[in-house]
């Protein structure tokens, strides 16, 4: 990753390999007066040649002839009314791009002139100092090592107006550090191929983090599922050879008798969609269908690393779902944890399934809020695209609270309604309840699902279909997994302390 620290001065004064400067479109000559002098007039030229004007990702490189700059880089920032959390991570992401792509190792990025609505410099700084880390983010564990590939940004400085916040600022980079380490291991984790990726190795990858952050780790065996109860998850794992596992892990920052927060993601490490078996073409990105486990795992290590005063469980329930001799079938009837009978109408309708029996098993816990987190249905793309996660749940102030966590750190949620109408699709004609209300909606039944074993709780789902998978590169996120939510359920636990 990027090694970020915290300059104040006059930023023409500095000596760097490149100074970057970010301006406002239509201030062009107020943010860059001081430089133009240093230029020689050369920038009003710029400006009436339309070369640079401030829109959105617009760059200019200039090379100095005299003081401590060797290059100076303009970079756009669009209007100013229209500046947010994610327009700035993005600015930083592609800053680091652009330089690395040139083989430009180091910089100075004057942060002043930008600006947010709500939190003033630290938040400025947060989004600076995350763009700047994800935009080094590379997956290469599978690939030849190629002498011609191009590095990651080395080091950055980050230029603050008064050395009286230096402390502050350098603790903000700190929790970037923290949040975007999170991001990286989600991103790992859903990147890597499911011949390596069982639910095994998610078991020792949360016993790792655990023993690296010092929480407590469970973990539940098929044996000791079988002696629960946990029919429904149990149902999904039986197609495939690797055993399945219930991860649990604890970490404990509040008072001794305050009730945890539970975050529960699904953990399907490849979904070939069993006996109802998903069409070839993409079922390679099957791999990304634990991305919501993997979101829990990221945001705990997060957590645990910035030391936040709240009492957390995070469960994964970790399968695989494969069509095999001895998969579940259409038609069959399961008896989750909960004693709810379950009618099977889709094999690939399985997510909501070892959810179910979770969201049971955490009940144990007594928690004040549940919230898991899934790749759960084609339906959401469909709704959403590739912009937003979609969130439901039975309590509406929950729900407003993630919706503006969200809406500060970047990981935009759209409401979806759960009316008791919807409840009615999924009603069983043999069992209980359906695993699917069919094709209409789908993300919404989903939910409805999930809503009859999270009766006793102030619950919410996620449902990150549409943006746990990025099919091309954007500053900050390169094709693949995206890590999304550990940043938002890492902001919505902030603000809970």
């Amino acid at each position: 990753m990027t090694k970020i620290s915290i300059k104040v001065g006059n930023p023409l004064k500095q000596k760097t390999a490149c100074l970057v400067l970010p301006a406002y479109e239509g201030r062009l000559k107020a943010a860059f007066a001081e430089l133009d002098v240093l230029l020689k007039g050369r920038l009003q030229k710029v400006f009436r040649s339309r070369e640079f004007s401030g829109k959105k990702g617009e760059m200019l490189l200039l090379h100095s002839v005299e003081g401590g700059c060797e290059r100076f880089l303009l970079v756009g920032l669009g209007p100013k009314k229209q500046s947010n959390a994610a327009g700035v991570r993005s600015f930083a992401s592609q800053v680091a791009t652009y330089l690395s792509e040139r083989h430009i190792g180091r910089c100075l990025i004057d942060t002043t002139p930008l600006q947010l609505g709500k939190g003033g410099e630290t938040a400025v700084l947060g989004a600076v100092s995350e763009g700047l880390l994800l935009a080094g983010y590379r997956f290469e564990t599978y690939r030849e090592k190629n002498a011609e590939s191009v590095a990651p940004l080395s080091a950055a400085a980050l230029l603050i107006g008064s050395s009286r916040d230096r402390a502050a600022a350098e603790a903000t980079v700190g929790e970037a550090e923290a949040i975007c380490a999170g991001i990286c291991r989600a991103r790992d984790l859903v990147n890597l191929p499911g011949n390596h990726k069982s639910p095994q190795f998610l078991a020792e990858t949360a016993q790792q983090i655990a023993k690296d952050q010092g929480l407590r780790c469970t973990l539940l065996p098929r044996t000791e599922l079988e002696k629960q109860g946990f029919g429904a998850m149990l149902g999904v794992a039986q197609g495939s050879v690797r055993d399945p596992y219930l991860i649990v892990l604890e970490y404990h920052g509040g008072t001794k008798d305050e009730r945890p927060v539970a975050l529960i993601g699904k953990g399907v490490v490849f979904d070939a969609g069993g006996i109802s078996l998903k069409a070839a073409e993409k079922m390679d990105e099957m791999k990304m269908d634990m991305a919501g486990g993997a979101a829990v795992l990221g945001a705990v290590q997060a957590v645990a690393q910035l030391k936040l005063p709240v009492n957390l469980v995070a469960v994964v329930p970790a399968v695989e779902n494969l069509p095999s001799g001895t998969a579940y079938r259409p038609g069959d009837i399961l008896t989750s944890l909960s004693g709810k009978t379950i009618e099977v109408l889709n094999t690939d309708a399985e997510g909501r399934l070892i959810l179910a029996d979770a969201l049971t098993w955490v009940g144990q816990y007594n928690p004040r809020v549940v919230i898991d987190v899934a790749t759960m249905t084609g339906a959401c793309i469909v709704a959403l695209g590739h912009h937003a996660s979609a969130v439901l749940g039975n309590h509406d102030g929950l729900i407003r609270e993630l919706i503006k966590a969200g809406e500060r750190c970047g990981d935009r949620l759209w409401q979806l309604p759960l009316w008791e109408e919807y409840s009615a699709q999924i009603k069983g004609d043999f069992g209980d309840i359906k695993n699917t209300g069919g094709r209409s909606a789908g993300t919404i039944t989903a939910a409805a699902f999930l809503k009859q074993f999270a009766e006793d709780y102030t619950w919410a789902h996620l449902d990150i279909a549409g943006t746990a998978w990025a099919d091309k590169n954007t500053p900050g996120s390169p094709k693949g997994g995206t890590g999304v939510g550990v940043r938002l359920l890492v902001e919505y636990l902030r603000g809970q302390c």
